[in-house]
């Protein structure tokens, strides 16, 4: 029986869950291929972990999925399910080091989150003026 390994990932309110298995390195975020998504920019930021794992990253099999949150913030999410499975998956030290290094985001969530707003104006700390004229 092949190894399973399945991680999740938060970002903000983004959550991403993921399974890693051994494959031939198809990456697939929502059942797209990684190379398809889009924007570039987000594209970018999930094959990060990929690329730094190298030729460990042509192994595996790894499907997630994400739900919430905005397009970045899922994209990082997806990335700290990758980060993550591959460490698990490879229970390797010197790879967690280099991720770790590289950014800890990726291994480890960042814990925050967007202030609630408050009375007495439009957002969490502006208030609304007065002039008194």
């Amino acid at each position: 029986m092949s190894k399973v390994v399945h991680t999740s990932g938060k970002r903000k309110t983004a959550i991403a869950r993921g399974t890693v298995k051994e494959g031939t390195g198809r990456v697939r975020v929502n059942r797209k291929p990684v190379e398809l998504y889009s924007p570039e920019l987000a594209r970018l930021k999930i094959q990060e972990p990929l690329e730094l794992a190298g030729d460990v990253a042509e192994s595996v099999d790894i499907n997630i999925r994400v739900v919430g949150g905005g397009v970045m913030a899922q994209a990082e999410a997806a990335r700290m399910v990758i980060a993550k499975g591959l460490v698990e998956f490879t229970s390797d030290v010197k790879l967690k080091d280099k991720y770790v290094q590289y950014d800890r985001t990726m291994l480890v969530g960042d814990p925050r989150r967007s202030e609630p707003k408050k009375y007495g104006g439009p957002g969490a700390r502006a208030k609304n003026q007065k002039s008194y004229r």
